[in-house]
């Protein structure tokens, strides 16, 4: 079981480390094209949610991370025990969560810094870092195991 909250520390410990390197040695704005055109790292806060939404609502976000927390710490003990991949799952949410809002409590702010172009339909996807990575990669790996899940009982039942 401690393995998984291992994982939920790596990812924290990662993503606040990225986010470190970034503020200290690159001024606001700053772009480095990584491979172009498809990625850069560019300097950027963040004061909302995903995309910029709400803007400036640091208690509402307070709120709603300690809530999602406990969602997790619960269903993690109460509900995944015996399923790695929906451990995994919540792990990378809690890592996640946690990353952005520490970003939140320290900064006021959260650091973003990743940036991707989509060059085929000229996408430039929103700026993120490590901890979204890891919200969006937890997200996937919890809809995957549902839907394993489901196919799994609609073979019992047949």
């Amino acid at each position: 079981m401690w393995k998984y909250y291992g994982l939920a520390a790596f990812v924290i410990a990662l993503d606040q480390w990225t986010k470190w390197l970034v503020v200290k040695n690159m001024e606001l704005g700053e772009r480095i094209i990584i491979l172009d055109p498809y990625l850069a790292l560019l300097s950027h806060r963040n004061r909302g949610a995903a995309w910029g939404m709400l803007q400036g609502q640091m208690g509402l976000f307070a709120i709603i991370t300690i809530a999602v927390v406990i969602g997790i710490i619960y269903y993690f003990h109460k509900e995944a025990k015996g399923k790695p991949m929906f451990q995994v799952g919540l792990m990378m949410l809690l890592g996640g969560a946690i990353g952005n809002f520490i970003d939140r409590l320290w900064r006021k702010e959260v650091v973003d810094f990743a940036d991707v172009l989509i060059p085929i339909i000229n996408y430039d996807f929103p700026i993120f870092n490590i901890a979204d990575s890891a919200l969006t990669i937890g997200v996937v790996i919890i809809i995957l195991f549902i839907l394993k899940e489901e196919r799994a009982e609609k073979k019992k039942v047949k």
